[in-house]
């Protein structure tokens, strides 16, 4: 089944292999959207102690509570928003806000404008990402959401990774600031101006909606807070996953802030702790182009609870090997970036398979915005824990719950995947 659209002129039919060149056009604007917030990876923690000399691990972290605290709401707004505007307009809005980051990150005279940058980056992550992840869910249809999903993070994530690799090199060379920021320019530019190129997916979203053979029940309603209720706690699954989401992006928010101090304090310098906060994203990217094919076909489940139980492993060996911090570094790095890169595809698939087209879009804002509280969340737990306990405690404490999230994850998920 076909409809038609720009008035009878192009046909329009669901399909990774049928939309083709608007969704790898969507996957390179997401490589510029994974760019811009790899810029903060290595340098952003170590610009608040050296540059500021800010002591305190909380307020250094705080550039990543409002990151995730901005990035969250936005996810959620998203969802609402989509109702109102297009896809596109929205992504368009996204890239605007973003033009201020990399010079604000650059030249910030003090520690208060690497917080409003972040909170830009947040508006700037949360509208351009999800509209990049729900554009490519509208292309391909329900048959191949997995595949979608792990091909849209897998560019972005690839592209944080180098760009951490690429900013801690040109940090030993140019010193912290400005060079290593400035390259975002180009993410900002080229993302725009690819934006400006893609097509609206209303269409296609149509064509689902026709094609759906579960309708509506009467006492089901598309509305922000009752979407919002049902992802959060009421459906069993979708609880599962918005809270597998949450744990697994604190965990992201911890190693951010955290590992850069962790293993500059046992001898390593900025090239390796590049190579450190590089690996993990890198992997966590290119490692979900398998594992969302994989999760069309064995199911988003087991890739979730194990790629949650890998994570809690990644922490513990970065304890247990300690004493070489660049063996611990790079051992913890890929073992968190398989683990996230099982569960991230598979937990955005499991939500859009639990969803109905008519209120799949807040769904995914709902679930988006447990994950990426997740962000300000782990830093928050992180100050406070590192000031506390050290460092070393917070991450045993990341180990701990990554691993009861996983178990948590086992008990509530269900498949209800289209095959």
């Amino acid at each position: 089944m076909s409809v038609t659209a720009d008035a009878g002129v192009r046909p329009v039919r669901l399909g990774l292999r049928e939309n083709w060149p608007q969704f790898t056009l969507l996957v390179v604007v997401n490589v510029c959207v994974g760019g811009l917030v790899g810029l903060e990876r290595t340098t952003v923690p170590l610009i608040g102690t050296e540059t500021f000399g800010i002591t305190s691990d909380l307020a250094v972290f705080s550039f990543i509570i409002a990151f995730g605290l901005t990035k969250a709401m936005t996810n959620l707004a998203a969802g609402v928003l989509t109702a109102r505007f297009r896809r596109r307009q929205l992504l368009l809005v996204g890239w605007l806000l973003g033009v201020p980051v990399p010079f604000a990150l650059a030249w910030a005279p003090s520690w208060g404008w690497i917080v409003a940058a972040n909170v830009l980056l947040g508006l700037n992550q949360g509208l351009t990402w999800s509209m990049t992840v729900n554009m490519k869910i509208d292309l391909v249809g329900p048959a191949r959401r997995g595949l979608a999903t792990g091909l849209n993070e897998a560019a972005g994530y690839t592209a944080v990774g180098a760009t951490a690799l690429l900013t801690g090199y040109l940090a030993t060379t140019h010193g912290l600031r400005p060079v290593p920021e400035l390259i975002g320019v180009v993410f900002v530019a080229a993302g725009l101006a690819l934006s400006l190129a893609v097509r609206d997916t209303a269409a296609h979203v149509a064509l689902e909606l026709a094609q759906h053979t579960e309708p509506l029940t009467t006492d089901e309603s598309t509305g922000l807070r009752a979407t919002f209720a049902r992802a959060s706690w009421h459906h069993r699954s979708l609880r599962g996953a918005s809270q597998a989401g949450l744990v697994n992006n604190l965990n992201d928010g911890l190693t951010w802030g955290v590992f850069p101090l962790l293993f500059t304090q046992h001898g390593l310098g900025l090239a390796a702790v590049g190579l450190i906060k590089g690996l993990y994203p890198i992997l966590w990217g290119l490692g979900q182009i398998p594992t969302g094919h994989l999760a069309d076909r064995i199911g988003r489940k087991p890739l979730i609870v194990y790629g949650m139980l890998v994570q809690a492993v990644a922490f513990m060996l970065a304890l247990a090997l300690l004493d070489r911090p660049l063996l611990a570094g790079i051992a913890s790095s890929l073992l968190l970036g398989l683990g996230t890169a099982m569960v991230y595809p598979a937990l955005i698939a499991s939500v859009s398979d639990h969803a109905h087209p008519a209120w799949r879009a807040s769904a995914l804002g709902t679930y988006r915005f447990w994950r990426d509280m997740g962000y300000a969340a782990g830093a928050l737990v992180a100050g406070i824990l590192a000031d506390s306990f050290g460092l070393n405690a917070t991450v045993l404490a990341a180990a701990v719950l990554t691993a009861v999230s996983g178990l948590l994850a086992a008990h509530w998920i269900t498949e209800k995947t289209a095959r």
